[in-house]
């Protein structure tokens, strides 16, 4: 995905067609009784992709994606789970069969768990990535819907939704300035409200939206201070896009019958508590270092983890010697390491969707 200059200013912002192992014990000790028959549906980007992205475009499906779970990549944007396959496991489930898998006929009895139509380095609205917006992701669902017409959803379905880094990604990479924010912000939340309500037109009973991460902790913008602190900047963007979502997504819920019948799922905090929390129990002078510099990335700023000299074939990118250490994966993406820690901190919001 980050092959290219472009890609990787598109995922700047990010917010991501294999099924949890069951033996797994990083994902089943979380495991909730579900209801009968719970189907998950996922919507958005590279936060929680489990294997949409191209295998063509590389990125996701290159080496050294995928080392620690399953082993090779797997079209997960990080060493290993996401934070898909987490949410699956705190509600008793597994990860979702992905939308291109069904349609080219992989694991047909496994569409029983839901779908997920999430493509990295997609959003809201279109962005620099040649992949299904979310309206797109939408229409997918409802001619899924339509062709299993035998499917109840309604008392047995969770959508998940993970969109809107790549929009401002897109905004800044077309040369706009931050004057221009707030309108940028009023049409996504706008848009993403009426998605929204799509999806629960077309039978899902309910919905969990993910608030944004705090952008200046990815070491995208750390790496400016040496991976030593977060960018204040950056952060200030997303603390004002969750501010209007959660006014958003409170004022859906007072016109439903159901008060938690949208759920926001903190990323923001979820991902500020683990930094911090880590932090406290890290050693060493360089406690912040350790936590804000991806486990993988380029030899030298012009390669990115996963990046092949075409050439010579020689690698051209460096993987730390324990992913387990590491809070991030690459320059955007949380490790699997990095997502358990804020799927804990996401669990109770998360049981509220069951």
């Amino acid at each position: 995905m980050r092959q290219k200059t472009s890609l990787s200013l598109l995922c700047l912002f990010t917010s991501i067609t294999t099924v949890i192992s069951d033996d797994s014990s990083s994902v089943s000790t979380t495991r909730h009784h579900p209801k009968h028959n719970l189907k998950l549906f996922v919507f958005g980007d590279s936060y929680v992709d489990t294997g949409n992205w191209p295998k063509s475009y590389g990125g996701s499906w290159q080496q050294p994606y995928g080392i620690t779970y399953p082993g090779s990549p797997s079209g997960r944007f990080s060493d290993g789970r996401v934070l898909t396959d987490y949410i699956a496991g705190i509600v008793g489930t597994k990860s979702p069969i992905t939308y291109r898998g069904w349609k080219s006929g992989e694991k047909k009895l496994s569409m029983k768990y839901g779908m997920n139509f999430a493509y990295g380095g997609t959003g809201v609205f279109n962005t620099l990535v040649n992949q299904p917006n979310m309206t797109t992701q939408i229409d997918y669902f409802q001619q899924f819907v339509q062709q299993k017409q035998d499917m109840q959803l309604n008392s047995s379905s969770i959508a998940i939704i993970s969109v809107a880094g790549n929009d401002y990604a897109t905004y800044f990479t077309s040369n706009h300035t931050l004057k221009g924010l707030p309108d940028l912000t009023k049409s996504i939340i706008n848009q993403l409200v009426y998605n929204i309500k799509r999806i629960r037109k077309l039978g899902v009973r309910k919905i969990g939206i993910t608030a944004m991460e705090p952008l200046g902790c990815l070491p995208q913008f750390a790496v400016s201070a040496s991976y030593q602190n977060c960018s204040n900047t950056e952060n200030s963007l997303a603390e004002f896009h969750n501010q209007m979502l959660v006014e958003s997504i409170k004022k859906l819920n007072n016109e439903s019958d159901d008060q938690s019948l949208f759920v926001v799922l903190d990323l923001y905090n979820a991902f500020s508590s683990s930094l911090y929390l880590q932090q406290n129990v890290s050693t060493g002078n360089s406690k912040m270092e350790s936590l804000l510099k991806p486990c993988c990335q380029g030899v030298s700023k012009e390669y990115s983890c996963g990046n092949i000299d075409e050439v010579t074939k020689m690698t051209k990118y460096r993987v730390c010697g324990n992913t387990n250490a590491s809070f991030f994966w690459d320059m955007i993406h949380p490790s699997q390491h990095g997502w358990l820690a804020v799927s804990s901190h996401l669990r109770s919001s998360i049981l509220e969707l069951l």
